[in-house]
């Protein structure tokens, strides 16, 4: 991830769960280092004081831990960088698998090729792993030099599931927990188990709004936003914006806004949204949905909806195809969990 979009956390070099005195401790550390009458970055120094300021005020500080964490993205070239925070041990930039991802598409596109900037077809050896292949975090745990921090414990990196389902509001309260529980348990079944490096994060704030989203479930850089419904037995057709059936129609959740807010968040990343349409019969393979031509639902559209058989199939195709889906980058879950509600 680009130094610029450092979060305070990387800028002091510490764990989102750190205490106010180890923020003391390590702005303290990191200010004799980049203090400009010591010959440090002034820039540098500003972005240090900055995460201090925030970090260093609960109120402030939860407000930003809403906000995952976003990084400045008006620093320039000389931010918090190789010749500051880097010495300290805060905000590398990943290298190795993974460090180049399909990043920045902004339209969710499931392919490989064409369209996205900069990006390369041809594929080197590194970028050769698989989904099923075992998890690798970057930064490594084992590259940590003395006495540094990581960005989140090896214990809550590992785990798959983050977070649960939570009551809120009266109304269908029981209803659309069950709705959730559903979804959460077949990406737990049937995605998660083939796809290691693959974390489901549930119960997190919508971004910059009062909403909250299901689920989101992140593997190497590619970020699914997930919703579900719940709709009556028969055959639907999905004409890009509703279901239809017979002369009712379904609206999905809106998940739209959500999914562009994460792709400006989360940059390195690619960023689709997906709903998962269960079925009272608790079928898989219902309901039949047909589809109007270019919704069919294969990761390049903003919003794929599909049954939950297809669901499991598409979901680990688009997690599997990108460049380094068996990454765990700690940046960008930490940053996630730091939007859970």
């Amino acid at each position: 991830m680009g130094e610029k979009f450092l979060t305070h956390y990387q800028v002091l070099g510490l764990s989102r769960t750190a205490t106010e005195r180890e923020v003391k401790i390590a702005y303290r550390k990191a200010a004799r280092i980049a203090h400009p009458d010591r010959g440090g970055d002034p820039a540098l120094f500003r972005r240090i004081t900055e995460a201090y300021e925030i970090l260093a005020d609960p109120a402030k500080r939860q407000k930003y831990d809403k906000s995952y964490g976003a990084g400045s993205r008006g620093a320039g070239s000389n931010g918090a960088g190789s010749n500051g925070a880097g010495s300290y041990g805060a905000g590398r930039s990943p290298s190795g698998p993974g460090s180049r991802p399909d990043a920045g598409s902004g339209s969710g596109s499931g392919s490989d090729s064409g369209g996205f900037s900069g990006f390369s077809t041809r594929r080197t050896q590194e970028q050769r792993n698989t989904a099923g292949d075992p998890a690798i975090y970057v930064p490594a745990y084992e590259g940590l030099a003395p006495g540094e921090t990581p960005l989140l414990p090896r214990p809550t990196a590992a785990q798959p599931v983050h977070g649960a389902p939570r009551k809120r509001g009266v109304f269908g309260a029981a209803s659309r927990l069950a709705r959730e529980a559903r979804t959460a348990q077949l990406i737990m079944q049937q995605v998660q188990p083939s796809i290691p490096a693959a974390r489901l994060v549930n119960g997190l704030t919508s971004p910059r709004s009062n909403g909250y989203l299901d689920h989101v479930l992140v593997s190497g850089y590619r970020i699914a936003i997930i919703g579900s419904m719940l709709v009556p037995d028969g055959a639907f057709r999905w004409d890009g914006n509703m279901l239809v059936h017979g002369n009712k129609v379904a609206a999905p959740p809106q998940l739209i806004p959500a999914t562009r807010q994460f792709q400006e968040l989360f940059p390195e990343c690619n960023v689709t949204a997906w709903v998962c349409v269960h079925s009272n019969t608790g079928n898989l393979f219902e309901p039949v949905i047909d589809y109007a031509r270019g919704t069919e639902p294969d990761g390049s559209n903003t919003v794929n909806v599909a049954n939950a058989a297809r669901f499991v199939r598409e979901v680990k195709q688009f997690l599997a195809s990108g460049p380094s889906p068996n990454v765990v980058d700690l940046s960008v879950l930490d940053r996630l969990l730091g939007g859970m509600y």
